[in-house]
């Protein structure tokens, strides 16, 4: 997907001029000669429309999905000693409408949206002479599986949202926000629509466009955090049950999924690859760069690279995983090398992301994954299971018990939700998934109180447990960020964030 998001310069410019937006939702800005009416003139500029779209990716996913996913949930914590205010206060339940990463989730994720509305209707308005009619379908339809995304980031931190699905200027732009049921309405028929035009797979200059498979798998996620388990288990059944139609499988080994070598397998439904910025001395960057950075920023400096304090695992999270499960040593580690120096810690660090051999210190080439075929099993037992299909929901589940544990002694034999919801955890910890999955499961509240008590137990640590225990019922949703409210006076705030 690199020749997606490395953009050369002009057409940065280009899609940057027609779908600019500045801090307020969907606000453009033309900063330049150029308009939507002389850059749609030929099949390139369409192509380039797109892959401008899929850029917008790259803001939200190269660190915020981390932070604003699993930080405010039982996952994921600060070092003390992260002098950033505003992920403190995530960790700490103590975030308001002015949190600037709660404001990035929003804006970002309707900017992507302005891009995306865009060139569906500038491509829309293309003859066939210049754009064929195959590749305007397969264009629209990467567009609207990207819109859909981005509405269903929206829709799951915010609630209700404007729902805007044209090109908006500034004034058409101050709309109330729409109930959340229109905005489903609309995602599923852009995933339905992506599902019938893409294709199963795409040349290797093409790598890491939306496919067939996860329009489907994606539709199936949004039917169940509807509840919807019926349409959730047939939508991913027709790609659990055809699995080699589709290229898809769990890889052997579970560390597989981010092997430079490997991670765009058959694992991998939808991923974003690209090179990280550099990472600020605050660990304000990218992903992971190869330092280690232990508990109060104690970092073994094995290469020269800044520091990444915000990106600890919980002692809670740590102790869930049994020593013999493979996941464990690929999630975390306790020792850590420099040469042949071996650095003991009795604080473990998330490694899934860290990439040890770049040749830019700061800077980080591994893909984030958006969904992996695993999650799409795990999905498929929950929906068989809450539909009384136990049998069918254990194979599903036991596909990925067996890998993570390498036999089949570890299978269950009987299912509950509270077993689906476990694995979900140890299976996809660190991947931005538990925020999502804690309020889709409608125990965030009483898990997170459980939590800040079992982290003060584990870990002894009184005051972060404290500070933790800030939890109020109202917090199942984000806060509209308070920029957008002064600037759009037609929105009003979630309950309880006034």
């Amino acid at each position: 997907m690199k020749n997606i998001i490395y953009l050369s310069l002009t057409v940065v410019f280009l899609t940057t001029f027609i779908v600019s937006c500045t801090d307020s939702f969907l606000a453009e800005n033309p900063k330049g000669q150029l308009t939507q009416e002389n850059f749609y003139q030929s099949e390139d500029d369409a192509v380039a429309a797109v892959n401008g779209t899929y850029n917008q990716l790259y803001g939200i996913y190269e660190r915020l999905m981390f932070l604003v996913g699993d930080l405010p949930a039982d996952v994921e914590k600060n070092g003390l000693g992260m002098p950033n205010q505003y992920l403190q206060n995530l960790e700490f339940m103590r975030y308001t409408a002015e949190n600037v990463f709660v404001r990035r989730m929003w804006s970002r994720n309707y900017s992507g949206i302005n891009r995306a509305n865009t060139a569906i209707i500038n491509i829309s308005e293309m003859d066939q002479t210049t754009l064929g009619e195959d590749l305007k379908n397969r264009l629209t339809a990467e567009l609207r599986f990207l819109r859909a995304l981005f509405y269903f980031n929206l829709v799951r931190y915010f609630g209700d949202v404007p729902l805007v699905t044209n090109a908006e200027t500034v004034q058409e732009a101050m709309i109330p926000r729409t109930p959340k049921n229109e905005v489903y309405a609309q995602i599923i028929s852009d995933l339905e629509f992506a599902g019938q035009h893409l294709p199963i797979e795409y040349g290797e200059g093409d790598m890491g466009r939306a496919t067939k498979g996860a329009a489907k798998i994606l539709l199936g996620k949004v039917h169940l955090r509807r509840e919807n388990w019926e349409m959730a288990s047939a939508t991913l059944a027709e790609v659990v049950e055809n699995e080699s139609q589709y290229g898809y499988g769990l890889f052997e080994n579970y560390g597989d999924n981010w092997g430079q070598a490997t991670e765009t397998g058959q694992e991998a439904v939808f991923y974003i690859e690209f090179m990280m910025p550099p990472l600020n001395s605050n660990g304000a960057g990218g992903l992971q760069g190869p330092k280690y950075s232990v508990h109060e920023g104690q970092g073994i400096p094995c290469k020269s690279a800044a520091s990444f304090e915000a990106d600890i695992p919980t002692e809670e999270l740590y102790n869930r995983f049994s020593d013999d499960d493979e996941r464990k040593n690929v999630t975390f580690q306790t020792e850590f090398y420099c040469g042949d120096t071996a650095y003991p810690s009795d604080i473990p660090l998330f490694t899934k992301y860290w990439d040890e051999n770049v040749s830019v210190p700061t800077q980080s080439e591994h893909n984030f994954h958006v969904i992996r075929y695993a999650d799409a099993l795990l999905m498929y037992a929950e929906a068989l299971f809450e539909q009384g299909n136990e049998t069918e929901a254990l194979a599903q589940i036991n596909r990925v018990r067996e890998r993570a544990f390498n036999d089949q002694a570890h299978n269950y034999v009987t299912l509950s939700r509270e077993k689906i919801w476990e694995e979900r955890l140890l299976e996809l910890a660190q991947e931005g998934h538990r925020w999502f999955d804690l309020t889709r499961q409608g125990r965030f509240i009483e898990r997170m109180k459980e939590h800040s008590q079992r982290e003060e137990e584990i870990a002894g640590e009184p005051v972060r447990a404290s500070l933790r225990n800030n939890i109020k019922d109202y917090m199942n949703l984000m806060p509209i960020p308070q920029r957008e409210i002064d600037v759009n006076p037609e929105l009003e705030q979630n309950p309880g964030w006034n």
